[in-house]
């Protein structure tokens, strides 16, 4: 494999969603980061990809950039996966990606999946302009946020974990208000995929009714 970074996007479910090109990729590399090397054995496991992994994630990217940056200069082949999806999408990715630029080192991007394209596709919301929010700011600027989002006359997605849908939703209502339309996506291309769609007061009490499991993907219309 030539030395550089590829960027390798994971299943974020089902795992025949992985492409051949991805386990070519995985199977040659010298070295592979993974998010959580837990999770990602379990994939590697199952499509019998014995290379090696080191860990890399939010928490200690800043302090491993250099050495991995290092290690492409002096002619190893290293892969990016995050836990599920493509790298960089609400995962880390970012700033290993910046210093490879930085440094003229030459990043190869997959295509596979990510999480919002297929939630967004069948919301039944307008697809053709979109902005793409991921996780709102849990405190410290999330009003603000929200405030500048209520103009928008896109459709917006974000991400959700299920202990704070709730909030969000009562928050969508507030700024939004309850009748703007909504799509919220969950498990998406596992067993229990699931996509509810209404006013935002329609899918808040749906939710109320039966309590929020898995990760979500919310599509929110945009203003009129």
């Amino acid at each position: 494999m030539k030395p550089k970074l590829y960027l390798v996007p994971t299943p974020i479910g089902n795992l025949n969603d992985i492409t051949l090109r991805a386990i070519k990729v995985l199977k040659e590399v010298d070295l592979i980061l993974a998010e959580d090397t837990r999770t990602s054995g379990k994939l590697l496991k199952h499509f019998e990809i014995a290379t090696h992994m080191q860990s890399h994630h939010m928490h200690n990217e800043h302090k491993t950039v250099d050495n991995i940056v290092n290690r492409i200069k002096n002619g190893e082949s290293i892969a990016l996966i995050s836990d599920a999806g493509t790298p960089a999408i609400s995962d880390p990715g970012f700033l290993l990606s910046r210093a490879c630029i930085e440094n003229n080192i030459e990043i190869e991007c997959l295509p596979g999946a990510t999480a919002f394209v297929p939630a967004l596709v069948n919301s039944g919301l307008p697809n053709d302009k979109f902005v793409f929010e991921g996780f709102l700011p849990v405190k410290k600027g999330r009003q603000t946020r929200l405030k500048f989002l209520a103009e928008e006359t896109r459709t917006m997605i974000f991400y959700e974990s299920p202990h704070k849908l709730l909030k969000t939703l009562t928050h969508f209502s507030e700024y939004f208000g309850e009748e703007r339309l909504i799509s919220v996506s969950r498990e998406l291309t596992k067993l229990y995929e699931e996509t509810i769609r209404g006013t935002i007061a329609e899918v808040t009490i749906h939710f109320t009714t039966k309590a929020p499991k898995g990760e979500f993907v919310i599509v929110v219309g945009g203003k009129k």
